[in-house]
């Protein structure tokens, strides 16, 4: 069905929204940027602005949506073509992406993933960013699954738990100066060890 003028007109002003704030947290990082300053570039009122994320937090959390949103769907490309290493090379192939995604920008990255922790989960982006989490978690659970030395209860578990070493390691201020590689090395070690007692019990 074809939209209206105002519903267009609606899109277009969340479009230059997204695109401002896009642009300035990866230019100054969040800490950095205020609403003002997304409004003034997207050419809106600061009013207008508040209809459609009422804080800074949720412009973070409407940005970093589309990037992480983006990122599970590379892993899990990657994850498919992994299948047949055994468990543990999907799995690394399905968070290469996401780990790059939240370090992308690290400020942005942590703030992000602090505020889908510790923010009101009923905010609809917040929601929309934990429904992703959730389908991350859902990804590693689907491979971990594949491995017959791993039982479907089992693999929900081990999936909660590498999700957390994903978060834990991708924000840490221990691994702040570290490169993409060197922590995806440490998550990969970490990993290995939350498996192996798995495949030495069978």
């Amino acid at each position: 069905m074809p939209i209206g003028r105002r519903e267009r007109a609606k899109q277009d002003k969340r479009e230059r929204i997204m695109t401002a704030a896009r642009e300035l947290f990866a230019e100054h990082g969040v800490g950095r940027v205020t609403t003002q300053q997304v409004a003034r570039r997207a050419d809106v009122a600061i009013g207008t602005l508040y209809l459609y994320a009422s804080t800074k937090a949720e412009l973070l959390i409407m940005v970093q949506n589309e990037k992480f949103a983006a990122a599970i769907d590379s892993g899990l490309a990657a994850a498919n073509a992994a299948v047949g290493q055994g468990a543990l090379e999907p799995v690394i192939a399905l968070i290469r992406p996401v780990v790059e995604c939240v370090r992308e920008h690290t400020e942005n990255g942590r703030t992000y993933l602090h505020e889908l922790v510790f923010g009101d989960p009923a905010e609809p982006y917040r929601q929309a960013g934990l429904t992703l989490a959730g389908r991350l978690e859902d990804g590693v659970t689907g491979l971990l699954t594949r491995d017959e030395h791993i039982g479907a209860a089992d693999a929900a578990t081990l999936a909660r738990v590498i999700t957390a070493i994903i978060h834990i390691s991708t924000t840490a201020t221990a691994h702040l100066h570290h490169s993409d590689e060197a922590v995806l090395a440490d998550i990969r070690d970490q990993i290995h060890a939350t498996l192996a007692p798995h495949h030495r019990a069978a």
